[in-house]
């Protein structure tokens, strides 16, 4: 059921004091965007201190155990010693490719850490990575570099120990908390490579995937392709048992993709969210702003899901006290696209609101914004959903 009633969402100011953090690490060719970054962009940096605040305000949804944030009082590697200028890009990559819990002491004021390499998980490095910006911190692709990448079926990050395919192997458990993604650049990644397309802030294929009270403005990946997706993150899994992708979905928990205008992600399919074979649980977020900018749908060159792009087949896509609003499709569902090839997969709003999210070239009816193929219709508990 559609509402034709609107809720009108306060939203909280952010304040904080800029610092910059540069350092010949952090800045230079060197390492360069070749290993992971896209084409470069002549757009100015994103002043993350201007964006809105992690979450949505009015989002109060019980967060379960598995949601949670992780403890990190007993970090593996703390990057910095306490001023913005020891806080460079290329620590944060040798601190990712050595795994465990990561923290940052860059000084009492937020600060901006630029990447011109892609920081990458290896699979030997244990079965959890925990990064925890303490609210202060902001990495940055510069606008050329995707900003973090995790792949079990990439030998060069070795594949995870254990018996079975790299694609049904548990792999790393990526965890970001407490953090902000800008300016992170997948273009000119070519699908089909070890290095895939898609993902401007954070690409994982295989492992599990959380984000908790996190923010991501402006990343961006290819503005064609019929499949390429997530301006901000792309996620593709490839299990096949019955019930397993439902088993290890993605938790997206108090976070923002853009959230004000001029800080949207966006991407041929999926502006904020793209995954095949993926299941999500979305609670306390705000997405808009977002769009997908692609044309001809999966037939051509994309342009499906604004904010959230979902293909495969068991499929599951949970929103819960979430908004959803001002993100835009050429094509279809320009809040979700919503597809479960096989029709076993399924989609629940639960008190949320979507709104201003305009039509494309097509959408489900009754759903403003939406195009769902699931096994049933969209279950819509306590929401709104509004033109």
């Amino acid at each position: 059921m559609v509402s034709n009633s609107c809720a009108v969402v306060g939203a909280a100011l952010l304040t904080l004091v800029t610092v910059a953090a540069c350092s010949s690490q952090g800045t230079s060719a060197a390492n360069g965007a070749s290993s992971g970054g896209g084409a470069s962009t002549s757009a100015p940096p994103t002043d993350s201190l201007d964006g809105p605040p992690a979450g949505y305000s009015d989002g109060h949804a019980t967060i379960p155990t598995e949601g949670q944030a992780e403890d990190v009082s007993s970090p593996t590697t703390v990057i910095g010693t306490g001023t913005p200028t020891s806080c460079t890009g290329g620590a944060f990559v040798s601190a990712v490719a050595n795994g465990g819990i990561i923290t940052f002491d860059c000084g009492p004021d937020p600060v901006t850490i630029t990447l011109t390499s892609t920081a990458k998980v290896f699979n030997d490095k244990g079965t959890k990575l925990v990064i925890d910006g303490g609210n202060k911190v902001t990495l940055s692709g510069g606008g050329t570099t995707r900003i973090l990448y995790m792949a079990t079926c990439d030998k060069a990050q070795v594949y995870p120990p254990g018996s079975g395919d790299c694609n049904t192997n548990p792999g790393v458990e990526l965890v970001v908390q407490n953090i902000t993604f800008i300016d992170g650049s997948a273009k000119g990644i070519a699908e089909g490579t070890n290095n895939d397309g898609g993902g401007g802030a954070i690409y994982a294929q295989g492992g599990s995937l959380k984000v908790l009270s996190s923010r991501f403005f402006n990343n961006v990946c290819d503005d064609l392709g019929s499949d390429v997706g997530g301006g901000a993150i792309r996620k593709l899994d490839y299990l096949v048992d019955a019930g397993a992708g439902p088993a290890r979905p993605v938790w997206i928990v108090n976070s923002t993709f853009g959230g004000k205008a001029g800080f949207g992600n966006s991407c041929a399919n999926g502006g904020a969210l793209s995954s095949i074979g993926v299941s999500w649980n979305i609670l306390n977020s705000l997405l808009s702003e977002n769009s997908a900018v692609g044309h001809g749908a999966n037939s051509g060159q994309g342009g499906n899901g604004g904010a959230i792009y979902n293909d495969g087949d068991e499929i599951v896509l949970n929103v819960t006290s979430s908004l959803i609003e001002n993100n835009m499709a050429n094509e279809g569902g320009s809040a979700i696209f919503f597809v479960s090839n096989d029709q076993t997969g399924s989609i629940t709003l639960k008190d949320s609101l979507t709104r201003n999210n305009p039509r494309g070239t097509f959408e489900t009816p009754d759903l403003p914004g939406f195009y769902v193929i699931a096994k049933a219709p969209a279950n819509i508990v306590n929401s709104q959903i509004l033109r």
